[in-house]
């Protein structure tokens, strides 16, 4: 499914017992840290955890969700960045895998890590937020950052002051998803949710209203549709594959934004059995995974979420430059932080792997964000109802 910062912030259930690895390795430069677009927060009243006096006295460890750090999404983006932060630095990581998909076991891994003397506990996705709730209490001098955790994963609890939640404006990736789509010529258009989560669901939205703005200026509003559906699970199975194979067989979708941890297989598996069927991915760049497994060049973008900037940005304000107390106690949204530096933004389409032509260039993608940063193209965050929009969408509920 906030304040301003001054200073720069840059799917499948897994069983299987935890693991460590950490290492300390030569020195490497972290990111350059980008600011965070207008946020909003609440803090809570608790005291801020009183910091380490130096980048030796801090242990990092990560948490996986109920994916491993090899799933070309989340677990991944977020265990490579926290390795290569603190490689550069010198500061001892670890990651942690719980044995199964449930809270018990996330908070189990948490305590492991904490008893293990980890004093910076790092999670990625939206399932760590009763995690959070249970824990973050306990440990008022243990430092906790979750990404991708809103304030409606966290229900009525208020954060303390040694908890940071990033959020993303999924809206904006999937508009320039949608908008580059049906600018590189592609007219049937599916959208393929996981569960109807505000996360998801703004990706989706996003996608349709970007169709849309990119049908409007090409004139072609009549020919362009969109097949949208949610597979009511965030992994692809033999019968959303099934779906999927009509939608390209049968109705005749072109390309599919396939929004849902690994989901994205189903779309994949179902795209790879159509000459010229593509898929869109979806978190991070999916397209040395896509492309690799199921065919070269059936990645037509990505939408993306920066959580590499966010996890190297973040622990280099707390170890680096003692900058915790503009984090702690928040959930911040991240959005656009850049009109001409395309890389620096926390969402974002990726210039490396996009499919672009004549038709859409990477001149043309940089003015629309351009665009999209002043303000001249809006985009609604709103989760409640479909978008009002020219083309034609087709809503079919869960496919389970």
């Amino acid at each position: 499914m906030k304040r301003i910062f001054a200073l720069l912030l840059a799917a499948c259930v897994m069983l299987a017992m935890f693991a460590g690895c950490g290492s300390t390795a030569e020195s490497a430069p972290a990111e350059a840290a980008s600011a965070a677009s207008a946020p909003e927060a609440s803090a809570a009243e608790a005291s801020t955890p009183e910091a380490p006096a130096a980048s030796g006295d801090y242990k990092v460890a990560m948490i996986t969700d109920y994916g491993d750090i090899t799933d070309q999404s989340f677990n991944q983006t977020t265990y490579e960045a926290c390795k290569e932060y603190c490689e550069g630095k010198g500061v001892d990581f670890s990651y942690y895998k719980p044995a199964g998909d449930s809270t018990a076991e996330r908070v189990a891994m948490v305590e492991a890590a904490i008893n293990d003397g980890y004093n910076v506990i790092v999670m990625p996705g939206f399932a760590f937020g009763e995690t959070i709730v249970e824990t973050a209490p306990n440990y008022p001098d243990i430092t906790f950052i979750a990404l991708d955790v809103s304030q409606g994963d966290l229900g009525d609890f208020e954060l303390p002051s040694n908890v940071f939640c990033a959020v993303y404006q999924e809206e904006l990736a999937g508009y320039m998803a949608g908008y580059a789509a049906v600018k590189l010529g592609y007219t049937k258009l599916g959208f393929l949710g996981g569960m109807a989560v505000p996360a998801v669901i703004r990706y989706g939205y996003g996608f349709v209203q970007g169709a849309n703005a990119a049908a409007v200026e090409l004139g072609n509003t009549g020919d362009v549709s969109v097949q949208y559906v949610y597979g009511n699970q965030f992994y692809g199975d033999a019968d959303i594959t099934a779906y999927m194979d009509t939608w390209y067989q049968t109705n005749g979708v072109e390309v599919v934004f396939a929004c849902g941890g690994g989901i994205y297989t189903s779309a994949a598996e179902a795209a790879a059995k159509v000459e010229g069927a593509k898929v869109i991915g979806v978190d991070v760049d999916q397209a040395a995974i896509i492309d690799g497994a199921y065919g070269e060049g059936m990645t037509v973008t990505s939408a993306m979420k920066g959580l590499a900037a966010t996890v190297k940005s973040t622990l280099a304000e707390l170890i680096e430059n003692n900058n915790w107390a503009a984090y702690g106690g928040t959930v911040t949204t991240l959005g656009l932080v850049s009109d001409t530096d395309m890389e620096a933004n926390y969402v974002q389409i990726p210039m490396a792997t996009t499919q672009w032509s004549d038709s859409f260039t990477q001149d043309d993608y940089t003015k629309l964000v351009a665009d999209m940063y002043s303000g001249a193209v809006t985009v609604s965050s709103d989760t409640e109802a479909m978008p009002a929009v020219e083309i034609k969408v087709d809503e079919q509920g869960n496919i389970k």
